[in-house]
């Protein structure tokens, strides 16, 4: 487990007081470690889970050669080019039962989709492409190829190689893969713990009645429902005032408890409050914890460290820049900590319908919405007023539209990347 100081002096340019977005990526990548315990679950529970190690297949999938489709299965040898066909039709070979009567050189057999394949036939041809008549089919020239429309055996997976590597999230298709070699159980990273809190005497919990210069607590709420979606353990924690000794409770309860603290407010330079003091005082001063002003916009203040063994995300409190800064930084870090093989989302490009205003100097992360022109092409457009606090805004949008540290103005028809909120938010 690495210091803060050591991720940070093998980082070039490292500059907490000026950070480059892609430079506190890097920070975060090199910070956390996967979970090490893991357990055995059976099938229906693996359903958005990480292996923790590879699944060899026991077995061929297909076990057999198999037809491709509804058809009739023949010697290949016997095509040739420019000529009809003409053949025997010796019987029909259903799935799930093998045909044992040999075929004759001039004959063929009317076979289903799976059924296997019998000896020295070797190619299907579809049933619609034929001509029946009584107990003959003949095939027009030009139709099939030899080995056309024949599955062959492990051409899905092959016996004794991996069929899953670990660090995959198990999702729908996963599970049928698994299901099709026989397996009722795999073995899976144990699900990440992640403890959050809002903090700030100006924030109402829902149900208290409304106050001059009070507002009502989002940040729990889109942070419950990013961290749902990701499949890891939740404890809400509610609202923490600022009062050292209820943060201070806070925080030993979460590390305690937790692998990974999630905070919105209170890491802002120059507040007035008690969050960062006593975030120094229980990571253990400066060198446990990291103030950050981030070359970004929205989000700019976050704070990153460990308090005992649980990662420390301190988040800004303003509610857009609470879900730009959990699905640029905290996201990734997160799936990194579950094992995941992929930690980041990839990123679409799509072209710019406006001109966007751009200094090099920071990256901006705008709502903005995905859709397809009339080409087929993707085409993006923000979502229009860009405030840090407008939470409209991310429910309007189906993505942040990235502009880059170094990238500067954006025309009409550039081409821009995308982060999508898909499986996200």
């Amino acid at each position: 487990m690495k210091t803060l100081d050591e991720v940070a002096s093998s980082l070039q340019g490292y500059d907490p007081q000026a950070l480059r977005a892609d430079k506190a990526l890097a920070f975060l990548q090199t910070l956390v470690t996967p979970v090490a315990q893991t357990e055995q679950v059976e099938l229906k529970a693996a359903l958005g889970r990480v292996l923790a190690a590879d699944v060899v297949s026991p077995i061929d999938v297909p076990a057999h050669d198999n037809s491709a489709m509804d058809g009739f299965a023949l010697r290949g040898a016997l095509l040739k080019d420019g000529q009809a066909l003409s053949l025997q039709i010796a019987g029909t070979a259903l799935a799930g039962k093998a045909w044992s009567t040999p075929i004759g050189d001039h004959q063929c057999l009317k076979i289903m989709t799976g059924a296997v394949m019998p000896p020295g036939l070797d190619t299907v041809v579809p049933q619609e492409l034929t001509q029946v008549q009584g107990d003959t089919v003949t095939i027009p020239a030009g139709v099939l190829r030899q080995g056309d429309n024949r599955r062959f055996r492990g051409e899905d997976l092959c016996q004794g190689k991996p069929a899953l590597l670990g660090g995959s999230t198990i999702g729908p298709a996963a599970l049928g893969l698994l299901a099709s070699l026989g397996i009722p159980s795999v073995e899976v990273r144990r699900p990440l713990r992640v403890a959050f809190f809002s903090t700030g005497d100006e924030i109402l919990s829902l149900g208290e009645p409304p106050r001059e210069g009070a507002v009502y607590d989002s940040n729990r709420y889109t942070l419950f429902g990013l961290l749902k979606r990701m499949g890891v353990e939740v404890m809400d924690m509610g609202v923490v005032r600022d009062d050292p000794v209820a943060l201070e409770l806070a925080f030993t309860t979460a590390a305690a408890q937790a692998d990974a603290i999630i905070t919105s407010g209170g890491v802002s330079v120059g507040e007035a409050d008690h969050t960062k003091s006593v975030m120094r005082k229980l990571a253990g001063g400066e060198n446990g914890v990291a103030f950050w002003k981030i070359a970004m916009r929205p989000g700019r203040p976050m704070a990153v460290g460990r308090i005992g063994k649980a990662v420390l995300f301190g988040l800004p409190g303003n509610p857009v820049a609470v879900m730009v800064t959990f699905l640029a930084f905290v996201h990734p870090a997160l799936r990194q900590m579950m094992g995941a093989q992929t930690a980041s989302q990839p990123m679409l490009k799509a072209r710019s319908t406006e001109a966007i205003r751009k200094k090099p100097g920071r990256t901006e992360y705008q709502r903005a919405i995905v859709t397809t022109a009339a080409d087929g092409s993707l085409q993006v457009r923000t979502t229009g007023q860009q405030g840090s606090g407008v939470l409209s805004s991310m429910v309007a949008a189906n993505g942040l539209l990235v502009l880059h540290h170094d990238q500067g103005n954006v025309a009409v028809g550039d081409e821009v990347d995308m982060l999508m909120f898909d499986g996200a938010i």
